[in-house]
């Protein structure tokens, strides 16, 4: 395996996390040198990387990351313990455990590993216990606050430098569910995207200023509670007269509902399964790149 692919592929999938160094260098386990044979033996077989990163990364392991009879995971795998220790702190109301532990996070890995297996799952867990009643909403506030400020950060210094490429990120005019677009965000710069976060309830008229005036490559809007249908449709045209002919995306939970009406405007539903529509995307945003710009 060549230095060049193991820096590429944990930095676009997650695959490995090795610790490092207090020098930067990197330090595989036996675990690592393990998944790593497993990746290359997948792309070998013809799987392409992404595919064979998502498959890796959802594969039950034995003695890793499960659950115990308490509900409880075993603490094998760093992101999961992490995130047992976020939710843990989030439950006993301490700040300040909660502050440290999500600092740790920061050394785990590539930024959208933290986030996809680490804070993205502690956020929904923790969202979890508010609906059930089993935290207050003080304590759910505490958590959404802490860990969104550690994203915010996490996106800025994810950014990449040499990025050629623009995603303008959003969510939909009535949707205030904005941490979940960090982790979009942060797939995307793994990619080799810059982001342009415009974040919670960003109406149609303010994409299409965007897209006047920074020309991004593609946007990308997120919804996780659907509007009704009315609405939706209309939210749907809106956006798509907005982005013009620039690529544009729909993801989050609400998504799906919305998929005919996205469709037919031609945008992308990727739902909940970014990673998926990779291939997708980018031929879509290629497309676009190539078409000639029109003379008024």
């Amino acid at each position: 395996m060549s230095s060049a692919t193991l820096r590429a592929w944990e930095r676009r999938y997650g695959i490995p996390s090795p610790s490092r160094t207090p020098s930067a260098y990197r330090l595989y386990s036996d675990d690592d040198v393990a998944l790593i044979m497993k990746m290359r033996d997948l792309v070998k077989g013809g799987m392409a990387p992404a595919e064979a990163g998502k498959h890796l990364l959802t594969e039950p392991k034995d003695g890793v990351s499960q659950p115990a009879a308490n509900g409880v995971h075993l603490e094998n795998d760093p992101y999961t313990a992490a995130c047992d220790r976020i939710v843990e702190a989030t439950r006993r109301f301490d700040p300040d455990t909660l502050e440290d532990e999500v600092s740790k996070t920061l050394t785990l890995g590539p930024a959208v590993s933290i986030f996809e297996r680490t804070i993205g799952p502690a956020l929904t867990r923790i969202g979890d216990m508010w609906h059930a009643g089993a935290i207050t909403v003080a304590q759910e506030h505490l958590a959404s606050n802490v860990l969104g400020g550690t994203l915010i950060h996490l996106l800025r210094l994810a950014q990449p430098a040499d990025a050629t490429r623009r995603i303008a990120l959003a969510c939909f005019a009535d949707e205030d569910h904005v941490l979940g677009l960090y982790g979009v965000g942060l797939r995307f710069t793994s990619w080799g995207y810059r982001t342009l976060m415009l974040g919670a309830r960003t109406p149609p008229p303010a994409i299409a200023r965007v897209v006047d005036s920074l020309a991004p490559d593609v946007v990308g809007l997120s919804v996780s509670i659907p509007p009704p249908p009315p609405r939706a449709r209309e939210l749907v045209d809106a956006y798509a007269d907005a982005c013009r002919t620039t690529a544009w995306v729909v993801g989050g939970e609400g998504a799906e509902g919305m998929r005919a009406w996205i469709e037919d405007r031609g945008g992308i539903c990727v739902g909940k399964d970014l990673a998926a529509s990779r291939q997708t995307i980018e031929r879509l945003v290629a497309s676009k790149r190539r078409r000639p710009a029109r003379k008024d």
